[in-house]
């Protein structure tokens, strides 16, 4: 469909009713008519959050703690990981995650209580884990942009991921928090193909405008990365270098990547696809995903599902860090560009400046 990821309202594995697609012969649109009958559209519904951090303590995941202000993401990513979880609200993980969204409107009241209690212990919060922040209902709702402005006026370190050059937005709250080491910015970039790019990841920004906003990060002074996420094998895999070298032309400092994961619903999500958009590769693409999952077409396990392993796998690897080397990222000699490097020290509750004012 245009300018969706998914082709089907796959069944989610909670749902009560299992639904069959079944060949009529009415395939192929006989009438005119046909042509005019309205297109999916995205619906938005508004809930209240019943808590808003996210804590984790998998061993591969490089954060304790996370806020997803959304739940779906109409970025429509093939590919995304976080497809499955609508099949906890009994909704498709294909083109219910990426036309059926939730917006956690008490979202940025939920952080202010939560960074309010005496028990709170400061940790760099990471945006971007599950569904992006600044997915396009974002501009409507802003509430990434509230949960940035609480988290500036108490000194809260963050890292964002995103594929939105609508993070430029926020660059007046993001330029003087990054000013007191407090954040870091990553922008993922899957392919420089702009056709491969619309067909994968269908209403995120152009890779161009990707590397722009990078650009305007780094302009601003946000230490900024790439993300080469996910790699797919004998699809995306030949951008990895060009990826590099112009995230590094904008002035990245940091980057990093990711192989391909098809956990539960994805797998048949993404074969489908494949099927559509890439049928003489599509057998080549899930052997090599067989081959660096240790021969399943995914590893579920904690310590080895984030990563991969065999020939391709140590190959990718190598070439990654041998395009580091040659472009400056990841340096060891800038601190900002190693994991970490982000300052909790400063953090101050919401609310305490102006209490400390009534007795100055």
């Amino acid at each position: 469909m245009k300018l969706r990821g998914a082709g089907s309202l796959i069944a989610g594995r909670f749902e009560t009713f299992a639904r069959e697609a079944v060949d009529d012969g009415w395939t192929k649109s006989e009438s005119p008519e046909d042509e005019s009958l309205p297109k999916i559209q995205t619906r938005v519904a508004e809930e209240r959050a019943r808590s808003i951090i996210a804590r984790n303590d998998s061993p591969d995941i490089p954060f304790e703690q996370s806020i997803n202000p959304y739940r779906g993401c109409e970025h429509g990513c093939i590919y995304c990981y976080a497809r499955p979880s609508h099949a906890y609200l009994e909704l498709s993980p294909g083109l219910d995650f990426e036309t059926r969204l939730f917006a956690k409107t008490n979202a940025v009241q939920l952080l202010r209580d939560e960074l309010s209690k005496k028990s709170y212990v400061p940790k760099p919060i990471a945006f971007g884990t599950n569904t992006d922040a600044y997915q396009p209902i974002e501009r409507r709702y802003r509430i990434m942009r509230g949960l940035l402005e609480v988290l500036a006026e108490c000194n809260h370190p963050l890292t964002i991921v995103t594929k939105a050059a609508l993070i430029e937005r926020d660059i007046d709250l993001l330029a003087p928090m990054a000013k007191k080491s407090l954040v870091k910015a990553f922008v993922s970039v899957t392919t420089l193909d702009h056709k491969l790019a619309r067909a994968l990841e269908p209403r995120a920004a152009s890779p161009s405008r990707r590397i722009d906003a990078i650009r305007a990060l780094v302009t601003a002074g946000i230490p900024t990365g790439v993300m080469v996420a996910p790699v797919i094998p004998a699809l995306t895999d030949k951008s990895l270098e060009a990826i590099l070298e112009a995230a590094a032309g904008a002035g990245a400092i940091m980057a990093g990547w990711i192989m391909l994961r098809l956990p539960n619903e994805v797998r048949p999500l993404f074969k489908e696809w494949l099927a559509t958009h890439a049928p003489q590769r599509a057998d080549h693409v899930i052997s090599i995903v067989k081959q660096v999952r240790g021969g399943r077409e995914n590893d579920p396990n904690f310590g080895s599902r984030m990563s991969s392993s065999g020939n391709f796998s140590e190959l990718i690897d190598k070439r990654f860090d041998i395009a580091c080397r040659r472009f400056g990222l990841n340096s060891e000699d800038n601190p900002m560009a190693s994991r970490g490097g982000l300052d909790c020290s400063l953090f101050r509750p919401p609310g305490s400046r102006a209490q400390l004012n009534l007795f100055g």
